[in-house]
C-alpha cells in the first residue's frame, strides 16, 4: 500500500493506493476514514486500483486554514484533485456512503468524465425529504447541545434520531490499529457536529446528472430501516432507479467486507 498527501486549498489530503487496474475511488462519510475501507480496499485490490482517503478536516487530512462551515462541494473538488493525481485521464468508478455518495454525487455531475460509474450506499440526501424543515431544526438542536455539553451527548441525539449508532469507544482489549482508528474517529465527531452536519445536509444533487450516467443506490440490506433508507428512497424516486441491497447494515463495508467486495464488483461489472 502507498500512502501520500496532497495539497489542496485549504487542507493536506492523506490517501492511501493499492492494487492494479481500473481506479476505484472509496469515499466515506461523517466522522470516518480510510482505514474503515482497510478491508473492503484490499479485497478489492485484486482488481482495482483502490483509492481512499480522509476528508479534509478529519483524521490525517489536516486543514491548512482556519475551521469553518465545509459543503459537499468543496469535498466533490477534493475528489476531482485527488483522481486527478492519482488516475490522470482514466475515468474511475466510485464508490461512496453516506456523506460520501453525496461527495461522489457532485464530482459526477461536475467532473463526469472522470466518473466510469457511481454507487452510492445510504445517501444523507435530507433535502429530499418532505419533512426536510423539521429535520433541518433538529440537526440546529444537536449543534446547540454541542456547543452547550460537548460531543457525547450530541452524538446520541443525533443517533438516537437517525437510528444509526455511533462508534464504539477505543477498548483497551482491541488489537491498536483498530483503537488508533477509533480514537481518529472519536476526534473527528467534533469537525462532523460543528462544520459538516448542518451544511452537508442542504445538499441537492443534480438529478439530471444521475439520469444520464451510469448511477446506482444501496442501501444496507440487514437490521432495521434508518432514516438514511428514507432518504435513499426519496432520491431513488427523483431519479427512477432501483435500489440494490447490500450486505451488513450502515457500515456494511467494514463489517461484512468479504460479501459487500462481491457485491460491489457485481454492480459495477454488470
Amino acid at each position: 500500500m502507498k500512502t501520500d498527501k496532497l495539497t489542496v486549498s485549504g487542507a493536506e489530503i492523506y490517501y492511501e493506493v493499492r492494487g492494479s487496474g481500473p481506479p476505484l475511488l472509496l469515499i466515506n462519510g461523517g466522522d470516518g476514514d480510510a482505514a474503515m475501507f482497510g478491508p473492503l480496499a484490499g479485497l478489492l485490490a485484486e482488481g482495482y486500483t483502490v483509492i481512499t482517503y480522509d476528508l479534509r478536516g478529519n483524521s490525517r487530512s489536516r486543514l491548512t486554514g482556519p475551521p469553518g462551515a465545509q459543503w459537499i462541494e468543496e469535498h466533490g473538488h477534493d475528489a476531482h484533485l485527488l483522481l486527478h493525481a492519482v488516475a490522470a485521464d482514466e475515468p474511475a468508478y466510485v464508490f461512496g456512503t453516506s456523506y460520501g455518495g453525496m461527495i461522489g454525487m457532485d464530482l459526477l455531475a461536475r467532473h463526469h468524465g472522470q466518473v466510469r460509474a457511481l454507487l452510492a450506499h445510504e445517501p444523507f440526501v435530507i433535502d429530499l425529504l418532505p419533512d426536510a424543515n423539521r429535520w433541518h431544526a433538529l440537526f440546529q438542536e444537536v449543534y446547540e447541545l454541542y456547543e452547550r455539553e460537548g460531543a457525547d451527548p450530541a452524538l446520541r441525539k443525533f443517533s438516537d434520531a437517525i437510528g444509526v449508532d455511533g462508534p464504539p469507544q477505543p477498548a483497551e482489549n482491541l488489537p491498536v490499529p483498530v483503537r488508533e482508528m477509533l480514537a481518529r474517529i472519536r476526534a473527528n465527531i467534533d469537525t462532523c457536529l460543528a462544520y459538516e452536519l448542518r451544511t452537508f445536509v442542504r445538499f441537492r444533487p443534480d438529478v439530471d446528472a444521475l439520469r444520464a450516467a451510469r448511477f446506482a443506490l444501496a442501501v444496507g440490506g440487514e437490521g432495521p430501516n434508518t432514516l438514511l433508507h428514507r432518504t435513499t428512497e426519496a432520491l431513488a424516486e427523483r431519479v427512477g432507479t432501483e435500489i440494490v441491497e447490500f450486505p451488513g447494515g450502515h457500515v456494511g463495508f467494514l463489517s461484512h467486507a468479504a460479501g459487500f467486495a462481491v457485491a460491489l464488483r457485481g454492480a459495477f461489472e454488470g
